[in-house]
């Protein structure tokens, strides 16, 4: 079995995936049907996916559970099946990863507020997550993925989940758009710099950035998360923003366009402060390398090559 921080504590560069959501969609998957479901009525399907991009080069898949909490998949009616979707999630990837990739159980957010905006507890959001998490754990994921997060209070309710319900190592990502300013943030204000020293400090192996912008914006973000933190970053790029075309939603960033943006996000870390002995991750800016929105297997094929070609092996 791979051993994911260990490969990074080693200078690796490894390549995530790309997106599951429009590959369901393109595999069949209607309007309102829940994404997750899936696990359990089509599991070939999913797994087939997942396989597709193991083929283009990727180090490490996402399970497909990014819905798949109780308050998300309650939307659907399918509550009761919270730790059946989740575990079958963790078993269709496994059963494709096999023991030469990693398999990353994605938890994403819940879709609910806590107090005072919202009706949930942070006790209330703690327990959802850990159901969800343990499911994923039991099932045989390497490590815990939190992402597309944009509220730091339920992110980090997540993450304390995570800590002390399983050992698995955990990645929290959020997800930034540009202001007006021309400053990043998530939906709810929170900042690259906020995220990376909040998420430091309550012990996140990795964090990063994922969805809302393409790779292009992605490298700024990054080195401003690698400036207030020396953990390992991951960045998940959507295939640039989205646009309307003849009444579908499409990504226009091609394969090309997102390789060519990899050697400045492993270059994004030269500002990086602190650290000497022990540090972990080093002058490398960003760890994990992947896709979002709107990313195929072409993308990540391509990716995989320029990651090989700048360490040596392509």
């Amino acid at each position: 079995m791979r051993d994911l921080l260990a490969e990074l504590k080693a200078g690796k560069i490894l390549l995530g995936d790309g997106a599951m959501g429009t590959s369901l969609q393109e595999m069949g998957l209607g309007p309102g049907e829940c994404p997750e479901e899936w696990n359990l009525s089509h599991p070939r399907q999913v797994e087939e996916i997942i396989s597709r991009y193991i083929a283009a080069g990727s180090d490490m898949v996402e399970t497909n559970s990014f819905g798949g909490s109780r308050l998300k998949l309650a939307k659907f009616g399918l509550e009761a099946q919270t730790v059946q979707i989740n575990r079958a999630a963790a078993e269709i990837a496994r059963r494709a990863a096999g023991d030469e990739r990693l398999v990353l159980g994605s938890v994403g957010p819940t879709g609910e507020f806590m107090e005072p905006l919202g009706s949930q507890t942070a006790q209330d959001m703690y327990e959802v997550f850990r159901q969800q998490i343990m499911a994923l754990a039991q099932g045989g994921a390497d490590a815990i993925c939190i992402e597309t997060m944009s509220a730091l209070e339920e992110a980090l309710a997540a993450l304390r989940a995570a800590k002390e319900n399983t050992t698995l190592p955990v990645i929290v990502t959020f997800t930034f758009n540009k202001t007006s300013k021309g400053e990043f943030r998530t939906m709810m204000g929170i900042s690259p710099r906020q995220a990376a020293q909040e998420l430091t400090r309550a012990g996140a192996d990795i964090i990063g950035s994922n969805c809302g912008t393409g790779i292009e914006e992605m490298v700024d973000i990054a080195r401003q998360m690698r400036d207030y933190s020396d953990r390992y970053i991951m960045i998940q790029a959507n295939a640039g923003l989205p646009v309307l075309e003849e009444g579908k939603t499409v990504f226009k960033d091609t394969p090309e366009k997102m390789a060519q943006y990899v050697p400045a996000l492993i270059d994004s870390g030269v500002n990086i402060i602190g650290g000497c002995c022990g540090t972990t991750a080093g002058h490398i800016g960003v760890n994990i390398i992947g896709g979002c929105c709107g990313t195929t297997p072409a993308h990540i094929e391509a990716m995989r090559k320029k990651i090989d070609t700048l360490s040596g092996n392509g």
